[in-house]
């Protein structure tokens, strides 16, 4: 757990960073703008004191602020909300997982944290190579009526929004395929409709992973 507070409290400080100094380019040195890590006994409140200067930097932006993002978005602004909404979210799904029970996020927001994945993340990957081992998963939010079509291989994947025929189609309230796509939540969670053992690639192929690194 205090890994887990270490690194969010870091993420957090790492995005208001790139907003408040209008960085164009992307921080790699976390301990320049995060500062050293506090001693054990203080993390609680150094956590709520980044979590508290994120919210103020977003909420006093200049909307139309131009700095370094990473993913699709109507403004860098947007972008850096967004994500650090879900990132936020995600770990504290991590934070909760050892009491047996993730409470569940609202609908909407975990319509557009799926969209965030599948068409943000997995759409930096570009059109899926001509390979025998590509497979088609199916996506669907039972409670909304979104669907997505996903084509996974074994070193990549892509996205769209949509239907298409699946080698497996995955469905069920939206919380839960929010955290089942972000690997939070077992598949066992999940209607599945189809071979789903293509759902042990996406959880092996699926990674999200943060470059930002202490010196």
């Amino acid at each position: 757990m205090r890994d887990l507070v270490r690194h969010i409290g870091d993420v957090h400080r790492w995005a208001a960073a790139h907003v408040a100094d209008r960085r164009t380019e992307r921080i790699t040195d976390i301990t320049a703008v995060a500062g050293p890590l506090p001693a054990d006994r203080d993390l609680v409140t150094w956590f709520r004191d980044g979590h508290a200067s994120l919210l103020e930097t977003l909420g006093r932006a200049d909307p139309d602020v131009q700095c370094w993002s990473f993913l699709p978005a109507p403004s860098p602004l947007a972008f850096w909300a967004r994500r650090q909404a879900h990132e936020t979210t995600i770990h504290r799904a991590d934070a909760e997982s050892p009491s047996g029970r993730i409470e569940p996020v609202d609908r909407a927001f975990a319509v557009d944290g799926i969209d965030e994945l599948l068409l943000g993340f997995l759409g930096r990957g570009g059109t899926p190579p001509d390979t025998p081992d590509a497979r088609a998963i199916g996506v669907r939010t039972a409670d909304t009526d979104d669907e997505w079509f996903v084509r996974i291989w074994s070193d990549g994947a892509v996205a769209s929004r949509g239907s298409a025929d699946a080698d497996c189609i995955v469905s069920g309230p939206a919380s839960d395929v929010y955290l089942f796509l972000w690997n939070r939540l077992d598949a066992s969670a999940m209607d599945v409709d189809g071979d789903a053992s293509i759902l042990r690639t996406w959880r092996d192929t699926v990674r999200i992973t943060w470059g930002g690194r202490r010196r």
